[in-house]
């Protein structure tokens, strides 16, 4: 048997979801610099702000990334599916947020309260590897299905 032929629509679909993808890893990767170079910054650089605070440096630097993404998600990534409704689109991002921020502040509190795994080395692949590997997996299929999930005539409307 010989495979179908895909059709224009098919194609173009796969064409966008790649193409929105491209655009969350690259949002994604921004927000990525603030979260792991905020938690070094006040774990491990200059005067040591939060050296005994490992989970509430953890938090301030999820908190600070996420405002990054919001903007960055919102305006680029899923510009085509954002809500009408910007105030229930804020809070659906919130709450699942809040659930992403979990899940990596969860993932290098087991590494450092569980499996006594303190260095900075450690600490950087229990929360900015494992934990925020995690958390984008959660969050990209989240952002999808509860989030952005308006038709796309704001975006056709508004200027981004």
């Amino acid at each position: 048997m010989s495979a179908q032929p895909e059709t224009p629509t098919a194609a173009r679909t796969w064409q966008e979801h790649v193409a929105e993808l491209a655009r969350f890893g690259s949002v994604g990767a921004v927000a990525y610099v603030v979260n792991a170079g905020l938690f070094n910054l006040l774990q491990f650089g200059p005067g040591h702000l939060l050296a005994d605070k490992t989970v509430t440096a953890k938090v301030i630097s999820v908190v600070a990334a996420t405002m990054v993404a919001w903007v960055g998600n919102r305006h680029w990534t899923f510009s085509s599916t954002r809500r009408e409704e910007r105030g229930r689109e804020l809070i659906a991002f919130f709450v699942v947020n809040v659930i992403g921020l979990v899940i990596e502040v969860g993932s290098l509190a087991f590494g450092v309260y569980v499996l006594n795994m303190t260095s900075p080395l450690a600490k950087n692949i229990a929360g900015n590897i494992v934990g925020v590997g995690l958390g984008t997996i959660f969050r990209y299929f989240a952002y999808k299905r509860h989030v952005f999930t308006g038709t796309g005539t704001v975006a056709a409307t508004l200027p981004s």
